[in-house]
């Protein structure tokens, strides 16, 4: 069985400008849950000024609990520093994100902090969510290359992994932030990784920019990689990183995986009902092959 961790509610829908209301991500939410996925990360505790979409992840947390409550699907959420891990917390919220990046550029533009620093920020939060027993998964932005920096080195994927082991995370998701890793660099990053973490506990997050998402998943099922982020419809980018279209869709990743005879758990009638859902809500077309096609059978 392959594990999708759908990021469409959050990663998605964090740079859309049209904000949505509390009821439509509950919607959306409802909708993915009803899919067959089994972890849908669905907000960040940020500052409203900062990511304004994110600016009700209290009371939409606590309606997704309440509404989801009878179910056994994960729902992670993204905390920023011990603050956003307090408020969290108090909601109940089993499981958070933590991240930072390989490239200090992108940290600084980020967060305004260097990845030593940011890494410093996260040792408070780490240990009371350990203390609390709440599960920490790790985001490694820039994993492959930095709108800053250019191509990014293996050695400080390796360091800034470690760095995120030692602080107690369960699994760390490496990202490609603006799409531009290839599969050669995936196969070789992967292979490094793999010589000092074990592959279980690696996952993988590619962005679309450059159409390279499928076959760079394709690679990292052929190192082992089990794990893979995706966003419903192809919704994403980061607000920080210039250029980077949406995260790969969950939608393409299910058909590439099908295909393979793997697993996922996933109805793709209701997942792309999901996205029909989104999508019309945030006035986008789908950047989703597979989507794109299935919409033109009129089946949605």
């Amino acid at each position: 069985m392959i594990k999708i961790v759908e990021v469409g509610p959050r990663d998605g829908l964090q740079n859309e400008k049209t904000i949505l209301t509390t009821e439509d991500k509950f919607e959306f939410i409802s909708l993915l849950s009803q899919s067959g996925l089994k972890t849908i990360e669905i907000t960040s505790f940020v500052k409203s000024d900062a990511i304004p979409q994110m600016s009700d992840a209290v009371a939409l947390f606590t309606k997704v609990e309440a509404g989801l409550r009878n179910t056994k699907i994960n729902l992670p959420c993204l905390v920023p520093n011990l603050k956003g891990y307090e408020t969290a917390r108090s909601l109940g919220v089993k499981e958070i994100a933590l991240f930072s990046a390989t490239s200090d550029a992108f940290t600084k533009k980020n967060v305004n902090a260097t990845i030593d620093e940011t890494f410093e920020r996260m040792k408070d939060v780490a240990a009371q969510a350990i203390k609390d027993n709440v599960r920490i998964r790790g985001y490694i932005s820039t994993a492959f290359g930095c709108p800053y920096q250019g191509k990014m080195d293996v050695k400080k994927l390796l360091e800034v992994t470690q760095k995120f082991f030692d602080l107690g995370v369960y699994e760390v998701s490496v990202g490609d932030t603006i799409g531009v890793a290839t599969p050669s660099q995936v196969k070789s990053y992967i292979k490094e990784l793999k010589k000092n973490f074990e592959v279980e506990k690696l996952a993988m997050h590619f962005h679309d920019t450059r159409g390279m998402a499928l076959t760079n998943i394709y690679v990292s099922l052929e190192e082992g990689i089990t794990t893979f982020d995706s966003s419903a419809g192809g919704l994403g980018g980061c607000p920080y990183a210039k250029g980077a279209t949406g995260n790969v869709a969950t939608e393409d990743v299910w058909y590439l995986l099908q295909s393979l005879g793997l697993e996922t758990g996933i109805d793709i009638e209701k997942l792309a009902l999901a996205s029909k859902f989104i999508l019309e809500k945030v006035k986008r077309n789908t950047e989703s092959k597979f989507l794109k096609a299935y919409f033109n059978t009129g089946k949605v």
